[in-house]
This record gives C-alpha cells, structure tokens and sequence, in this order.
C-alpha cells in the first residue's frame, strides 16, 4: 500500500498480527510508525492497497465501529481533565451503553490491575496524578472495552526510566494475561527488543526487515545496525 502523510509513502508494507503478539514497529522520527497506525483505526485511509482488521478492510468499516474494537494508548495519555479517573476508564463502557454497575466493576478492577487502588483514584482527575500514573489510567481505558487489538503509540516515551521499565514490566504481564494482539510504536530499540514478540524496521515508509528479538540483535542489516549500536553506549 502506499500513503503519504507528513512526506511518508509506504512501499510494499505489509504484515499480520495474530492474538497474543506484539508487533513493535521500530524506526526513528519520519518513518512512518505513527502513520501505519492511524492507517489501522482508519484516522487515515490507504490510497492502494488495503489494510484489514478482523478480516475486514478498514475501508469497509464504520469508522466509529472499528474504533471501538481498537484499544489505543497514545503518548499523551488522552485522559479527559473533566472527567473523574473512574469515569476516564469506563468511558467506552458508557458509550456502548452498558449497565452503570458492569462499568463501575469493570473501571474498578482495571484500576486495581494497574496498580491504582480505587479507593484512592477512582474519584480523583487527572490534573492530580503523575504522569506515569496517567498512562496507567489510560492503559486501564483502552482494556476496557475487551478490544481483539491494542495500538500503542510510544506510550512510554515521556515518561522517567524507572517510570517506564515499571511500566514495560506492566505491559508484559498484561499481555501474558489478556493475549491481545499488540501493534506498538518505539524508537527505542532497548524498549523493542523488550516487548516485542517481533520487531518491524521501518525506514523511509519501507519495512526493512521483521524479526524476532533474538533475530534482531544477530542480524547485519545495516539500519537494524544503527539502533543496536545504542545498546553498545
């Protein structure tokens, strides 16, 4: 498929994401990861090709739909600050119009999962939690709902190191757990090769090379080669 978008055109990019995999798609700024993911929960459309989610092209989807079987987890949390944390992660619950004791259930168990106790965040906003606490609140939000796939948009970047590793350890267990199928954007090759169960190279809109994360640090390709030189310092 091809797409431009911020001067990216895809070449011949194609992949599958089974239950339970996390495809990281690795690649510095400009590559074109965020694009394949907004391609994904069609925020932007292939202009060939096709790309499909459970069998069916987006193309086809009602977008509102499609969405709502997408959970997405974006850097900057996309918490609403008007919104209690309680009713931030039960929102999608809400709009699908479940019973207001299955929401509450479901929000509370997915805050106590994420290691924010409800007795003492469910009434809180966000404007009050730190930021490691934010992406927890909205990786709880993006469960919620059960979603068949998960899009992780460099979730982790602004977070401190401690922060982040406590938060990557998170997601492991998560995805032990619920076996969601996992398209995760990084830069960070460390963060790739801890996460993925493969590793998509993205360079100039071109998939250069899917691997394993053993693979990975085994292969000479020389883009690959640039980000491992990193683990090196």
């Amino acid at each position: 498929m091809e797409e431009r978008f911020m001067e990216v055109e895809f070449r011949d990019l194609s992949f599958s994401l089974a239950a339970g995999e996390t495809l990281v798609l690795l690649g510095a700024s400009g590559s074109g990861k965020t694009t394949a993911l907004r391609l994904v929960n069609a925020l932007l459309m292939p202009t060939s090709g096709e790309v499909q989610v459970a069998g069916k092209a987006t193309t086809a989807w009602d977008p509102i739909e499609l969405r709502r079987r997408i959970g997405y987890v974006m850097q900057e949390h996309g918490l609403f600050p008007h919104m209690t944390v309680q009713r931030n992660v039960g929102l999608g619950l809400e709009i699908l119009r479940r019973p207001q004791s299955q929401i509450d259930s479901r929000a509370t168990a997915l805050l106590e999962e994420l290691k924010l106790p409800a007795a003492e965040f469910q009434r809180r906003y966000p404007r009050s939690l730190s930021g490691g606490q934010k992406q927890r609140a909205g990786i709880a939000r993006a469960l919620a709902t059960d979603p068949g796939l998960l899009l992780l948009d460099e979730p982790f970047g602004a977070l401190d190191p401690p922060t982040r590793l406590d938060l990557q350890h998170q997601f492991l267990e998560l995805r032990n757990k619920y076996r969601k199928a996992s398209l995760f954007v990084t830069h960070d090759v460390a963060e790739a090769l801890r996460l993925a169960t493969r590793i998509g190279l993205l360079h100039n809109g071109t998939l250069e090379l899917e691997a394993t994360p053993e693979e990975f640090v085994r292969t000479t390709h020389p883009v690959a080669q640039s980000f491992l030189r990193y683990l090196e310092r």
